[in-house]
């Protein structure tokens, strides 16, 4: 995947386990969201493979590429929540949009959905009187009521403090672990990758450069964290190089 001159992806090769929650983990700028983005078929990338169930969504005509997008909910950064809707609104907001269900039946699912990211007594509030932490929950909500296959998680702790992103990182985990869902996070939160996921990968100069389970993560010698950590130390030194 290339923008003009500049190739973001090149040859990255990954695998998703079902029902597990894999981490991608990269420094800024790296192309960890434009990876998602392929993935969703909302960009297309040059050349390569994306199979999803079976479905190469990048040969994908418009109406098979919607099929396989029906089965993927995406949490945009810092949530995307509708300023004018209540949370409410917001949760129904992709049954209402679809036409296909009855109102009883909305009603059921968004408070099927809010009980379970623990926002039901914020249904009638609206996005600006939440915290960070409310306004992703409700976004999780959001993405779930339509029972997708998969869930993908753009960013989920940016911008948020220690115990909001503390939060959003139970709500994420208790999802991988209490629903059949298959979790692709995309985050340059450590602590996140720490507790959420199954399996963590960092992006390189355009590809996987390396992959370990939760298990080897979590270990001082991790040789992923190491390289993750060097990174953003690299970028700190020219951040102030550049400065002077």
């Amino acid at each position: 995947m290339r923008f003009r001159d500049k190739r973001v992806l090149n040859g990255l090769d990954i695998v998703i386990e079902d029902n597990k929650a894999t981490v991608i983990m990269g420094r800024s700028g790296i192309g960890k969201s434009v990876l998602l983005k392929c993935i969703c078929g909302l960009l297309a990338p040059h050349k390569g493979v994306i199979d999803i169930d079976g479905h190469n969504i990048v040969t994908a005509s418009p109406r098979q590429a919607k099929v396989i997008r029906s089965a993927i909910g995406m949490l945009l950064q810092e949530g995307a929540l509708f300023d004018g809707m209540t949370v409410y609104e917001n949760i129904a907001f992709p049954l209402t949009y679809h036409r296909k269900h009855s109102p009883a039946e909305i009603d059921r699912e968004v408070r099927r959905y809010a009980d379970i990211v623990e926002m039901t007594p914020f249904l009638d509030v609206v996005p600006r009187e939440l915290s960070g932490g409310m306004k992703r929950k409700a976004a999780i909500a959001r993405c779930m009521i339509t029972q997708p296959r998969y869930l993908f998680y753009d960013e989920p702790t940016t911008g948020l403090d220690p115990i909001s992103a503390g939060t959003v990182d139970t709500m994420i985990k208790k999802l991988s672990d209490t629903v059949k869902i298959t979790s692709l996070i995309v985050t340059h939160d450590v602590d996140l990758a720490l507790f959420a996921g199954d399996t963590v990968a960092l992006i390189e100069d355009g590809r996987i450069s390396a992959i370990e389970a939760r298990a080897e993560f979590k270990r001082p010698e991790s040789e992923l964290r190491t390289r993750f950590i060097e990174q953003r130390e690299i970028l700190h030194e020219e951040y102030h190089a550049n400065r002077k």
